[in-house]
């Protein structure tokens, strides 16, 4: 398997896919990962990452193996070419979205403009 796949300009690396299958695997009924953007936050936008079950009509929805991740469409301009990894080292740790189209961010790293 490559180290990042990319369907629909959202990229997804191999150590994020590990992470969300592993937590998938603990769940009771079938989930995917819900990437979204919503209002809010100090620069304008904040990302929202959370598990899902429920599909909505026009929603991108990408398959990366055994994992499906799914965006709204209103969320996927504002995701397309960005990058979902995740670190787990002493500087780092949990999800990161690493988004080219982001003019700016706040300085606690969880908001974009």
């Amino acid at each position: 398997m490559n180290d990042t796949q990319t369907i629909e300009g959202l990229l997804v690396t191999q150590e994020a896919l590990t992470k969300i299958s592993s937590l998938l695997a603990n769940e009771e009924k079938d989930l995917f990962l819900r990437v979204a953007v919503q209002p809010g936050g100090c620069a304008g936008l904040r990302y929202e990452l959370y598990f899902d079950d429920t599909e909505l009509d026009r929603d991108v929805i990408m398959t990366f193996g055994d994992v499906t991740v799914v965006m709204d469409e209103k969320s996927a301009p504002y995701l397309g070419g960005a990058t979902v990894d995740y670190a787990d080292t002493i500087s780092k740790q949990g999800f990161i979205i690493d988004n080219p189209n982001a003019a700016g961010t706040c300085q606690c790293g969880d908001s974009f403009n």
